[in-house]
C-alpha cells in the first residue's frame, strides 16, 4: 500500500462562493426594505395641519406600524389595500408579535371622513396600543 506524501496534497482552503452569495442577498434585501420603508411615508397624501406639533423621533428602535388612510376611506399598509377586519387583524398580531411596545402612525389625508379614521383607532385600543400619532404639518 502506497503511503500519500504531504507534497502531493493541495493546500486546504475555503471555498468563499457560499458567504459572498449570502452577502449580496442581504445587501438585496436591505435596499429593497429601506425602500419600501420610505415608500409608506412619502405617499402623497394631504395630510392634516395642526398649530402645535412635534418632531418624530428619526431613528428610533419602537417598532412602527404606518397606515395611510387615503380620501376614499382605504386604508393602505405596505403598499396593500385592507378594509377594516385585515387592519385590525393586522394590528393585533403586529401588537402581538412585538414584545416591546407597539407605535402606530395613522397618515390621515385631510378629506378623509372621521368614519374611515375611527376604526383604526378602535383596532389600536382592542389590540392594547397604546402609542398611536398621527401625521400632520404644522402651520
Amino acid at each position: 500500500m502506497r503511503v500519500p506524501n504531504s507534497s502531493q496534497r493541495a493546500p486546504l482552503g475555503i471555498n468563499m462562493t457560499p458567504m459572498i452569495d449570502v452577502v449580496f442577498l442581504l445587501i438585496i434585501f436591505f435596499l429593497v426594505s429601506s425602500h419600501l420603508a420610505r415608500q409608506e411615508v412619502q405617499m402623497a397624501l394631504n395630510l392634516p395641519a395642526a398649530e402645535t406639533s412635534q418632531p418624530t423621533e428619526v431613528e428610533s428602535d419602537t417598532p412602527r406600524l404606518v397606515i395611510n388612510v387615503l380620501p376614499d376611506g382605504r386604508a393602505v399598509v405596505g403598499g396593500r389595500t385592507l378594509d377594516r377586519e385585515e387592519v385590525q387583524r393586522m394590528i393585533e398580531y403586529e401588537a402581538g408579535r412585538r414584545r416591546e411596545q407597539l407605535e402606530v402612525r395613522i397618515r390621515s389625508d385631510r378629506r378623509a371622513p372621521y368614519e374611515t379614521v375611527e376604526p383604526v383607532m378602535v383596532a389600536c385600543a382592542r389590540a392594547g396600543v397604546w402609542r398611536v400619532t398621527f401625521a400632520v404639518v404644522e402651520r
